[in-house]
């Protein structure tokens, strides 16, 4: 099985949305709610440029995963720190395919210049958390039953990667 990493095509929009919408419906890795149209999908990927780059990963053709750089906050000060987001289809989980993504966006943040990439995690996603300390991220903080989703408190643990 090889994956295959590249940037996001706005023909990808319909495959990044089915894999966002089962989180959205199904997991706790999005605060989300409500299910994305294809139409807010594909504005989604069309605001995302240079530095902010949104990326997928195919297995055999098949889009199993995507995952992007965002920017951290709207105040100027925060220009060198992105935030990633990693996201990956059900049946290609735990195959390397997040592992992959997210090598690939550190990469990028490099490239252009950032100084410090951050990883907020939803839930109790230790899958998420062991991925991101694998990629060198660490543990910054968490904050306590900050989201409500399915009935249940969500904590979000924040990790940083200093570039």
């Amino acid at each position: 099985m090889t994956i295959a990493i590249r940037d996001a095509r706005l023909t990808d929009a319909a495959a990044i949305l089915d894999i966002y919408n089962h989180e959205v419906l199904h997991g706790s890795a999005t605060f989300d709610v409500e299910p994305r149209s294809l139409d807010q999908q594909q504005r989604w990927l069309t605001e995302r440029s240079g530095g902010h780059v949104v990326l997928v990963a195919e297995i055999d053709g098949h889009l199993a995963g995507f995952g992007s750089l965002s920017a951290f906050k709207q105040r100027a000060a925060y220009r060198t720190t992105v935030e990633n987001s990693v996201y990956v289809a059900a049946e290609h989980q735990r195959q390397g395919v997040g592992r992959d993504v997210l090598a690939e966006l550190i990469v990028r943040a490099r490239l252009h210049g950032f100084h410090s990439v951050i990883a907020r995690i939803a839930g109790s996603n230790a899958g998420s958390v062991a991925l991101h300390q694998a990629a060198g991220f660490r543990v910054v903080g968490v904050e306590r039953e900050i989201g409500r989703k399915f009935g249940r408190w969500l904590d979000l643990t924040e990790m940083q990667l200093m570039l």
